[in-house]
């Protein structure tokens, strides 16, 4: 068995971990690009910080999806204001311009050479900035993942900039950054939390190693999601909540993803809906759809038995059957008012075209097994 693994070089986890922010920057530059939410004033505290550490700040607000052009315009005026540090704090959207920003100010080609699926897919020359990530949602756990996630506007498609030199620096976790946000934000990170360590687990590339962080994610995740829901206050649902999240940036980056996340990126691009909430709309019928396909075409596939130990995870009951776990996540899915695709605004003539392109998307290359177009018709359909 072969396999290769990579993370974050440091994580710094726990409550009020954030404080220690400042510190951390001033080992690693002097001019700080702080990337952050469309209200930068909600992190005054680090703002005040990094100054009085001595650092100068260009400060750049995230306040919608990272689009190629948006992201490429920051990079260019923090390339032109020095920045040689960049420190990241806000939702998965922050993080990943953070990230892409961070790569692009020494990489200084147009964006699209360096863009899988859309450009050239060009490795990057130069190293990237010295990064600091912190996210105030528990979700993509970008701030350990390998590659940022940009709107291509003209495409209708978000693809990913991509490279394991991409993994931030340093990676602050404080589950107290994430109590502010609403139960709706809370339901479509935390979703997409466990979507990523269900196709981890699953992934053609799933090994030893990942795996047994996909278990100990999906313990937490399955018992703290509804405690964070529905009492966003509740510290100890929101601190499993973030390891749920982490653990799921550090799969995602090493096990790849799978059809949940091959259909949200087309689905993201032309739809306006949180990326979780699509993944979640999606994930019990993707289940049953490669469920269903494994037994009639690979019936050996490792994939099969992982998907009964999702259900004995999510479910608490170790007699549980993969049919269990699927209808664990529709409950929830339901407890948390998650809406279909209909609901964003999703047709039946929308079909062809977006099954077309999760088809070509990077994160199907994980799926453990190929579904054909029909399939993917299907689990559309039913989504609705």
């Amino acid at each position: 068995m072969n396999f290769q693994f990579s993370t974050a070089p440091k994580i710094v986890f726990g409550p009020d971990t954030a404080r220690s922010i400042p510190e951390h920057a001033a080992t690693k530059g002097n001019n700080a690009c702080l990337v952050t939410g469309k209200s930068p004033q909600r992190i005054q505290w680090l703002i005040d910080g990094l100054q009085e550490k001595g650092l100068s700040l260009h400060i750049v607000s995230i306040a919608g999806e990272p689009d190629t052009e948006l992201i490429a315009g920051h990079a260019a005026e923090a390339r032109a204001k020095n920045c040689d540090i960049v420190v990241a704090v806000g939702g998965g959207s922050v993080l990943d311009a953070g990230k892409a920003i961070a790569a692009l100010i020494p990489n200084k080609r147009d964006v699209f050479d360096y863009l899988e699926v859309v450009g050239k897919g060009l490795p990057l020359t130069e190293k990237p900035l010295p990064l600091i990530a912190a996210p105030t949602t528990s979700g993509t756990g970008s701030e350990v993942t390998t590659n940022a996630v940009l709107l291509c506007a003209k495409q209708k498609v978000k693809v990913s900039l991509r490279s394991a030199d991409m993994i931030p620096d340093i990676a602050v976790v404080d589950p107290l950054l994430t109590i502010s946000a609403p139960p709706s934000v809370t339901a479509a990170t935390g979703l997409d939390a466990l979507t990523q360590l269900m196709e981890s687990f699953v992934s053609r590339h799933a090994a030893p190693l990942t795996n047994a962080l996909c278990r100990e994610g999906l313990k937490h995740g399955a018992h703290s999601m509804l405690p964070a829901y529905k009492n966003g206050q509740d510290i100890e649902a929101r601190t499993g909540m973030a390891l749920a999240s982490l653990f799921s940036g550090i799969t995602l980056a090493n096990a790849k993803l799978g059809a949940v996340h091959g259909f949200a990126a087309p689905l993201g691009g032309e739809f306006k809906a949180p990326h979780g909430a699509v993944c979640a709309a999606l994930l019990p019928y993707v289940m049953e759809m490669n469920i269903r396909a494994l037994k009639e075409c690979d019936p050996q596939n490792p994939a099969l038995p992982a998907y009964t130990e999702i259900a004995q995870i999510l479910t608490g009951n170790n007699e549980a059957q993969a049919a269990d776990g699927i209808e664990w996540v529709k409950t929830i899915c339901a407890e948390m008012k998650i809406p279909g695709l209909g609901e964003i605004g999703v047709q039946e003539k929308d079909f062809k075209s977006l099954a077309a392109k999760a088809a070509r998307a990077s994160s199907m290359k994980g799926n453990p097994i190929e579904l054909t177009e029909n399939e993917l018709l299907e689990i559309l359909a039913n989504a609705l």
